[in-house]
């Protein structure tokens, strides 16, 4: 980091400053087919102290959590910033959540109360709705709430690698410590337009599509709901993006159609959420002559590897730690390992992104660290250059006949070949004392000829031994791919 968060501080007050500088410039366009609705950095502004003093003056005290249940629209960011002015602390939630699923995440915050948008399902319990979010942001104004930049400012949710969902606590310091990716891995710029293809209330758009952008007082782009992925061609050329952030599912959805793809403005894209594979980075680079330079990071700090324009990652690589980032690789023992072998990423402790902990209820928070080191349960490698080598979840490894295989490496065979549009490498069970690699697969690829490439390319003991075409593989609304949804589905169907 170049300097420390200033003391007192204000997460809110630090994205929208620069903007106030330049009140009428365009902070953020929502991107429609026809039109694009446009809110400038004093508008921006104007609603989020207005969101501020009207939560106030429903009496919130410092530190209530405040539960959003709010839709793909700009209600969400505004709501967002307005509860951090206030010293309050939002908790997004995705909307397509189920009643009953968003009622144990409320049991578990305890909400002061809830902020709802049109449609969305409400938590059972007493909690007080708010929806009225226009007028509200219509309200006088309040001021920032400045304290301790080590405070809590909000909760965000991550299903964890044991599938329940936990409450990850950050600080208000978290959005200052994303300065570190600004040229670690975006080449970010105040001249720049940034489009991220996300919806607003997922956490990886709030970040990277949003809170950044502001930061440096360059424009925000977000497709609006409803906007197909066909469409999003039309919309970098129309509107000048120099910078596109998305999942891979997006990309190889954009590289899809039949007419090229003609972006005279973009700069780079940028690659988060789930592992890009190399042959969809070629096929971008060779239709678009521009990079993606892909990130790693979690709910629980934020990206903390990535390739950069100012430091592009070796091929096959992630990239590099972000400058002012401490990682090191560990084996069992929790001990750091040498370059070269392949162990758990982990992000020390002294991290100024790093998550202040697991929320339970009550509001005590957990911190799990192995000594001075957090264990992300990302396996990679370190190289004597100081790139990673990725091998996948520690969690989403693969055990068959006493082998442990990541299913990147399997799928990295698949994609890209002719008749394949989407794949993933998993374990099955047919029968409880039998564990065999599977490969799910969208496409009219045949399965002697998905054979012959995985006989050609794998050990024998990496081969899949069953193929299950299936008509899409399940993903979310951003184009991530949900392993556990696929693991469910072929639970049921059988191998």
């Amino acid at each position: 980091m170049d300097a420390p968060c200033p003391d007192p501080f204000n997460l809110a007050d630090y994205v929208l400053a620069a903007g106030a500088r330049e009140p009428d410039k365009v902070a953020l366009a929502v991107l429609g087919p026809a039109r694009a609705e446009r809110w400038s950095y004093g508008r921006l502004r104007e609603a989020v102290l207005g969101m501020a003093g009207a939560l106030l003056s429903e009496g919130f005290a410092p530190g209530d959590r405040l539960l959003l249940r709010i839709g793909n629209t700009v209600d969400f960011p505004v709501a967002f910033l307005g509860a951090v002015a206030a010293g309050l602390v939002p908790v997004p939630t995705a909307a397509g959540l189920t009643e009953g699923e968003v009622t144990r995440l409320a049991r578990l915050i305890a909400p002061a109360a809830v902020l709802a948008g049109k449609g969305i399902a409400l938590p059972g319990g007493n909690a007080p709705v708010l929806s009225d979010l226009a007028a509200m942001m219509g309200h006088a104004p309040a001021g920032f709430a400045t304290g301790s930049p080590d405070r809590l400012a909000y909760l965000v949710f991550t299903s964890g690698s044991s599938g329940a969902p936990k409450a990850v606590a950050h600080a208000h310091r978290a959005v200052w410590a994303r300065r570190m990716m600004h040229e670690g891995w975006y080449g970010l710029t105040r001249n720049d337009r940034l489009l991220h293809a996300g919806a607003f209330n997922w956490t990886y758009t709030l970040g990277t599509g949003l809170l950044d952008p502001w930061s440096v007082g360059a424009t925000a782009l977000i497709p609006a709901e409803g906007v197909e992925p066909a469409t999003l061609p039309l919309l970098l050329r129309r509107h000048d993006v120099t910078i596109l952030a998305a999942a891979p599912g997006i990309f190889r959805k954009l590289l899809s159609g039949d007419a090229p793809l003609s972006l005279p403005r973009l700069r780079h894209g940028l690659s988060g959420g789930e592992k890009l594979p190399e042959t969809l980075r070629a096929r971008w680079r060779e239709a678009t002559g521009t990079e993606i330079h892909e990130a790693l990071g979690m709910s629980e700090c934020s990206t903390f590897l990535s390739g950069s324009p100012a430091r592009p990652a070796p091929e096959g690589t992630l990239g590099f730690a972000q400058p002012g980032r401490r990682l090191a690789v560990l084996d069992e023992a929790h001990a750091e390992m040498p370059d070269g072998e392949t162990g758990t990423l982990a992000v020390h402790r002294s991290d100024p992104g790093l998550m202040l902990g697991y929320w339970s209820e009550g509001g005590t928070l957990d911190l799990p660290l192995a000594g001075d080191w957090f264990e992300t349960g990302d396996r990679v490698e370190r190289r004597a250059d100081g790139a990673f080598l990725y091998h996948g979840r520690r969690d989403d490894l693969i055990t068959a006949g006493g082998f442990r295989i990541s299913p990147l490496e399997i799928e990295a065979v698949f994609h890209g070949a002719p008749g394949v549009e989407d794949c993933a490498a998993l374990a099955l069970s047919p029968s409880p004392d039998t564990t065999i690699v599977a490969l799910a697969h969208s496409g009219a690829a045949s399965e002697v000829t998905l054979r012959a490439l995985a006989e050609a390319a794998l050990a024998r003991y990496k081969q899949p031994r069953a193929y299950v075409r299936l008509p899409a593989l399940p993903r979310s609304p951003n184009g991530k791919l949900d392993r556990r949804a696929l693991s469910e589905i072929l639970r049921k169907s059988g191998p």
